[in-house]
């Protein structure tokens, strides 16, 4: 049985939106209607039956009477006489500390108030379990996302509901961000940011009136755009964290309600449908013509099919709760995170990671080409980029979730996977040259639970570079671990977020840096940064890509530089106390990258040529550039987006002896790691 929806729907705006949602046997669809409002309310005068479409109607959205409009709403869909306001809620939202009076307001009487959703007092948490989490109804709810409240109007039988704009609820807090952390106040900005500013600006794609993203690149010149001329979930992320820095919060939370709009929350037995609580990868916003000189804007998602290889995206749904966090740290809007359509979203990625499998390690088993590197690299088992960003979203989670009887489970299911898979990565992923030495003397064919060789590594795997190439005060996280498998290769990205969210010790940190500095000319160049090192060649690079012609050694993900990840470089020197790295590293790149016109990527071994496919004015080399500049303006800005070392999490650690007696891990080994 699937829900129906009542949507109320104002003139050239999606901001007036009413939802009353029950049983109903017709297939799941919104439904967008005008409201033609003379004393009582007429009938539904237009459908549409199209998932993420914005109407634009003749008529404003107008006052109604909610009791008149409920007894509608049932007699014209089939909806149940009795049960409604305690079975569905009208979704809202409470502001921090209860204080709502900063968001907008619904005036609504005392018969009707059991439709508000405040997420620690008005939810029936296991109902939300059986509807929301475990896909019982298989629906999501739309959200009123304006309340405003009449405070001369309580308690009377005849109440009403007035929405208002839906722009007036970030005034407030996007003032205060412009008195504290608008950073380009502070000081003249060079031509450089300048033409990166307006190029920013320029890539902003609007949807029904409203800001809503950035495309990946905006070449006026480029032919064939391909795909880059939608909104990515992943490449958006440091355009997001520039806006937010400059006081510009309205784009970072249309975002992410659109694209939690756009997730997954079907179950399915189609292995070409998302699974649910899949976010797509990217989307398009279309314009439909429709009849009588109407048009409709559609928002059209891609989770995957339309990609290379038709890979889901397993990191666009951790990088929209890094998002969501950063974006409420930063705000100070902690009530969006709230919202029990957000809620249920955090909870649906988290059930998602989380799922148990035939994988016996607290690592996320991923695919070839999931997360930045797209395209067959090698990195399909346990890619360190997909554990750390796995961690930090873990971390994110459990502080953003209410905690309830509805998502008790699952806090503890994210404790116990924070503690196993920090151990894990700490413990099996690290190289220095103590532990290169101890591979070198591995024992192979161990069958005990004592073993010290405990994937059976083979000592023959040890790279002669890497023999020479490795400094003695430097270490780092290896690119993947698989049974008789180690990736030796160094993958900035995945490096960069183990010293952001402290899923390496505070130690190694210091070592991953380290090595930065010490191979500076092979990691920086030219152009910073590489996204890995070294490049595949010659028979590796035939087996391992399948011959890619874009991935050639020393191009594109095969060892290129990638200008954007210097705004991550700069989050973890900042969180070091070693900026002088990344104002080093800025300082290189901005002598280049606007003579140059904002490259994707660069190829070569030093980074001094503009990627042979490279696309231009591509975003998030913009955006990078920009988050990195406010960042080491701005320092203190940085420690709402970095994780402090949580030392709770060695204390509740899952290592300990099983009930079986089997000890899983040591816990003295991971306390011993870090520097108090």
């Amino acid at each position: 049985m699937n829900m129906v929806f009542y949507l109320g729907s104002s003139a050239m705006k999606p901001a007036c939106r009413i939802l009353f949602a029950t049983r109903c046997p017709a297939p799941f669809r919104f439904i967008s209607a005008k409201w033609n409002h003379a004393g009582s309310m007429g009938a539904l005068s237009s459908f549409r039956f199209d998932f993420g479409r914005c109407l634009f109607h003749t008529n404003p959205c107008r006052a109604v009477n909610i009791g008149r409009a409920v007894d509608e709403v049932q007699n014209t869909f089939c909806l149940p006489g009795s049960g409604f306001g305690r079975s569905w809620n009208l979704l809202g939202s409470r502001g921090l500390h209860g204080d709502i009076s900063h968001r907008g307001v619904i005036a609504v009487a005392d018969a009707v108030r059991s439709l508000s959703t405040s997420v620690e007092t008005r939810v029936n948490d296991k109902n939300f379990e059986r509807i929301y989490v475990q896909g019982g109804m298989n629906v999501k709810p739309l959200v009123v996302e304006r309340i405003d409240k009449d405070e001369n109007i309580v308690g009377v039988e005849d109440s009403s509901i007035e929405v208002v704009d839906d722009n007036i609820n970030l005034e407030k807090s996007k003032a205060g961000l412009n008195e504290s952390n608008d950073v380009s106040a502070k000081r003249e900005e060079s031509q450089v940011e300048k033409e990166a500013w307006k190029l920013l600006q320029d890539a902003v794609v609007m949807y029904c009136g409203s800001p809503v993203g950035t495309v990946a690149a905006n070449d006026l010149g480029d032919k064939q755009p391909l795909n880059y001329d939608q909104v990515f979930i992943r490449d958006f992320v440091p355009s997001a964290l520039a806006f937010l820095l400059k006081g510009e919060g309205e784009i970072v939370r249309n975002f992410l309600l659109h694209t939690l709009q756009l997730q997954s929350w079907e179950k399915t037995v189609d292995c070409y449908s998302p699974g649910q609580g899949l976010m797509p990868a990217s989307f398009k916003v279309r314009t439909v013509p429709l009849d009588e000189n109407k048009v409709e804007e559609v928002l059209d998602p891609d989770f995957g099919e339309s990609a290379i290889g038709r890979v889901a995206p397993v990191d666009s749904g951790l990088w929209w709760i890094i998002m969501l966090r950063a974006y409420g740290k930063i705000t100070g809007d902690y009530a969006l995170q709230e919202r029990v359509d957000v809620q249920t979203g955090i909870k649906l990625i988290m059930n998602l990671c989380l799922t148990d499998g035939f994988d016996m390690f607290p690592s996320l088993l991923v695919t070839d080409g999931s997360c930045m590197i797209d395209r067959r690299m090698g990195i399909h088992g346990h890619p360190l980029e997909i554990q750390a960003l796995f961690y930090n979203a873990l971390r994110c989670s459990r502080e953003m979730l209410s905690v309830n009887d509805g998502s008790k489970n699952l806090v503890r299911a994210i404790n116990n996977r924070l503690s196993a898979l920090s151990f894990h990565i700490r413990e099996y992923y690290w190289v220095d040259m103590k532990k290169i030495n101890e591979i070198y003397r591995y024992k192979t064919e161990e069958y005990s639970t004592d073993a010290t060789n405990k994937f059976n590594i083979y000592p023959e795997q040890i790279p002669l570079w890497l023999m020479d190439w490795i400094p003695e005060n430097g270490g780092y996280l290896i690119g993947n671990l698989q049974p008789a498998h180690m990736d030796f290769r160094f993958f900035t990205l995945g490096n960069l977020w183990s010293i952001v969210s402290s899923l390496s010790t505070p130690k190694q940190n210091e070592a991953i840096l380290n090595l930065i500095e010490s191979k500076w000319d092979d990691l920086m160049g030219h152009m910073p940064l590489k996204i890995c090192y070294p490049a595949l060649k010659r028979e590796d690079w035939r087996i391992i890509t399948g011959s890619d012609p874009k991935n050639t050694p020393w191009s594109y993900h095969n060892g290129g530089s990638w200008p954007t990840l210097l705004w991550q470089f700069t989050l973890a020197c900042i969180k070091m106390g070693r900026p002088e790295l990344a104002e080093k590293a800025v300082a290189l790149a901005e002598k280049r990258l606007s003579e140059d016109r904002w490259p994707e990527y660069y190829d070569t071994r030093t980074g001094r040529f503009i990627g042979k496919q490279s696309r231009l004015f591509q975003t998030w080399t913009i955006a990078g550039f920009l988050a990195s500049k406010m960042l080491l303006e701005n320092p203190e800005t940085a420690s709402n987006l970095f994780w402090e070392e949580d030392y709770e999490l060695l204390e509740i650690c899952v290592c300990a002896l099983s009930k079986s007696g089997r000890k899983k891990c040591s816990r003295g080994a991971a306390r011993s790691q870090i520097l108090v």
